[in-house]
């Protein structure tokens, strides 16, 4: 579930009073991704218009969430606790800056009208102390993803052996390279590194298949691998370049591509890990 609407949607049409009434919108500061931020362009909430209405719409919205999916992994979490404010006519999201979040208060609200919630915090990004405090204090499962965690100091929370088991791991996102691109991506430090911490000779041909043996015997509680990794294609199949507008979510699966051979394979690694 994304955390923002589209501009100009149905619901910034039908609810303005709940939307910022200053101009400024989101996005996100510069990152691994781009030098430049990613200015998204979304409408920004007005919290507190929303804290004064009982975050009606908010619960409004994971209900019907919570009718289509038995878990809902809720973007940019971060946001929750403080957001990028980008000026509206602003060309670059350098030009932001963090404003405050709900906090822990919006979701203990949400769980008194839930009870429990099945949600999955993608909590990737530019992070604070405040903000793992914040993660804690909501108690749900976060995001480790292992294209991230190979950094020659060994010191990334997302390797396995640093892993909480209150955590769903990847091997990559739908915003990150295939894992077979990004082995072919990496300098040579980088991959020796790999080769050092998963054992063995890794080369592009089963860069992929360590990396889903990596995750799947990791004691998160969810492992999720994208097909383009279970079918270990290259950096072609790609799903998302972020900062990029154009030329994204256009891979589709060949019909016939995950054989009974593949099946069978995910199927065996699946019951030795107890997955």
């Amino acid at each position: 579930m994304p955390i923002y609407v589209a501009p100009g949607g149905v619901e910034e049409r039908f609810y303005p009073e709940l939307f910022d009434k200053s101009g400024a919108v989101a996005g996100c500061p510069p990152d691994a991704f781009t030098d430049e931020g990613q200015l998204w362009g979304n409408p920004l909430y007005d919290w507190e218009a929303m804290k004064q209405d009982g975050y009606g719409w908010w619960i409004r919205r994971f209900a019907f969430e919570f009718t289509r999916f038995d878990l809902v992994r809720v973007d940019h979490f971060r946001g929750f606790e403080a957001y990028w404010a980008v000026p509206g006519d602003a060309v670059s999201a350098k030009n932001g800056k963090w404003t405050d979040g709900p906090g822990v208060e919006f979701f203990n609200t949400l769980k008194s009208w839930f009870g429990s919630l099945p949600v999955i915090a993608e909590d990737l990004g530019d992070l604070t102390p405040s903000f793992f405090e914040f993660m804690d204090a909501c108690g749900f499962p976060g995001m480790k993803v292992l294209q991230f965690a190979f950094t020659p100091k060994a010191n990334s929370a997302y390797l396995p052996h640093n892993v909480i088991e209150n955590s769903v791991i990847y091997t990559g996102t739908h915003d990150n390279d295939t894992t077979r691109g990004w082995w072919k991506s990496l300098n040579e430090e980088t991959k020796e590194f790999v080769k050092a911490y998963l054992g063995g000779e890794i080369s592009e041909d089963n860069a992929a298949e360590r990396l889903i043996r990596a995750a799947m015997s990791s004691v998160s509680k969810l492992c999720v691998i994208p097909m383009q990794d279970i079918l270990n294609l290259d950096e072609k199949a790609r799903m998302n370049i972020p900062g990029t507008p154009e030329g994204n979510w256009r891979w589709r699966m060949s019909a016939g591509a995950f054989s009974t051979e593949i099946c069978e394979k995910m199927k065996k690694m699946s019951e030795m890990y107890a997955r």
